[in-house]
C-alpha cells in the first residue's frame, strides 16, 4: 500500500468521525482537532500521489529541521510519522543500520547515537517526514521524499556526488530513510555503482539484499534508478552538462541550495 493510501484511509475515516461528533454537542469540543488530522492526512495523500509527488510541501530543510509553520500545520502527520517509526523500530528485530561494504552503511532513521554508526559519517537523508535529531555535528544532506517513493534521478545523483566527496574526505557514509528498506537503498545502489563495487544497480540491490534482507525496492524507486544509469551516460558522454544553463541538476543544485563542496564532484565511471 502506498502512502496515499496508508494515509488518505485514515484520514476519511477521522472525518466520518467528526461527522459523527458534530452532533453531539458534548463532543464538538473534539471537532476540530479532527478536522484538522484528516485534512493534513487528505493533504498528504494528495501530494504524495505519484501524480504529483512534492516531497518538499512540508518544506524540509536541506539541513534536516522543519519551520515552525510547518510543524505546526503538519504536527498531525509529522508527530503519528515519529511515533509510528520509534514503535514499529522496538517491536523489530533488525539492526538499525548495516555496513554493505567498506565504510558505506545503509539504515534506518536514526534518533538516538547509537543509531549512527562509528567513525564520524557524513550521513544522507532520504526522508521528508522525518527530523535530523542526532548527529548534529556530522556532515550531513537531505534529499527528500515521501516513504513508499522515490528520489528523484537528479537527487540521487547530487547525493552520490556528494557522497564522493565526503568518502574522499575520509569520512563513512549513512544513507538512511525511515527503515532503510527502500529510498535509502535506492540511492545506496547507485552509490555501489559510482564506487565500481558492483556494474549497475541491479547488482548492488542484490549486494544490499545478502546484508540486509527485508530491503525491496518498489517499481517508482527501480524506475528513478534506471533514469539515473541514463543520466550516467549523458555525464560521461558530455562531462560539462552539469552547467549547462538548462541542466534540470543544475537547477535541482540552485533550488536546494547545496553547499559548495558539492564542486567539484569526482568523475563516475561508466556502468
Amino acid at each position: 500500500m502506498g502512502i496515499s493510501l496508508a494515509v488518505g484511509i485514515p484520514a476519511a475515516l477521522i472525518l466520518a468521525a467528526g461527522a459523527a461528533l458534530n452532533g453531539s454537542i458534548r463532543h464538538r469540543i473534539f471537532l476540530l482537532p479532527l478536522l484538522h488530522t484528516s485534512l493534513i492526512g487528505f493533504t498528504v495523500a494528495l501530494f504524495s500521489h505519484p501524480g504529483i509527488n512534492n516531497p518538499r510541501i512540508l518544506a524540509k530543510s536541506l539541513h534536516g529541521s522543519f519551520p515552525l509553520w510547518s510543524s505546526l500545520l503538519f504536527y498531525p502527520y509529522l508527530a503519528g510519522t515519529r511515533l509510528y517509526v520509534r514503535f514499529r523500530r522496538r517491536a523489530g528485530l533488525e539492526a538499525t543500520y548495516t555496513e554493505i561494504c567498506d565504510g558505506l552503511f545503509v539504515g534506518a532513521w536514526p534518533f538516538q547515537r547509537d543509531h549512527i554508526p562509528p567513525g564520524n559519517p557524513a550521513v544522507v537523508d532520504c526522508t521528508n517526514e522525518l527530523p535530523r535529531t542526532v548527529g548534529l555535528e556530522l556532515p550531513y544532506v537531505c534529499i527528500p521524499a515521501w516513504d513508499t517513493r522515490s528520489p528523484s534521478p537528479e537527487a540521487i545523483e547530487l547525493a552520490v556526488r556528494w557522497a564522493l566527496v565526503k568518502r574522499s574526505q575520509n569520512h563513512p557514509i549513512l544513507i538512511h530513510c525511515a527503515k532503510g528498506h527502500g529510498r535509502s537503498v535506492a540511492v545506496t545502489c547507485a552509490l555501489l555503482v559510482a564506487l565500481g563495487v558492483v556494474g549497475d544497480w541491479k547488482e548492488g540491490e542484490s549486494l544490499i539484499k545478502r546484508h540486509r534482507p527485508r530491503i525491496r525496492l518498489n517499481a517508482a524507486q527501480r524506475k528513478s534508478l534506471q533514469e539515473w544509469r541514463g543520466i550516467i551516460l549523458e555525464l560521461v558522454q558530455q562531462p560539462l552538462l552539469l552547467d549547462a544553463p538548462g541542466s534540470p541538476a543544475l537547477q535541482e543544485i540552485k533550488r536546494m541550495k547545496l553547499e559548495s563542496s558539492l564542486m567539484p564532484f569526482p568523475r563516475l565511471k561508466r556502468t
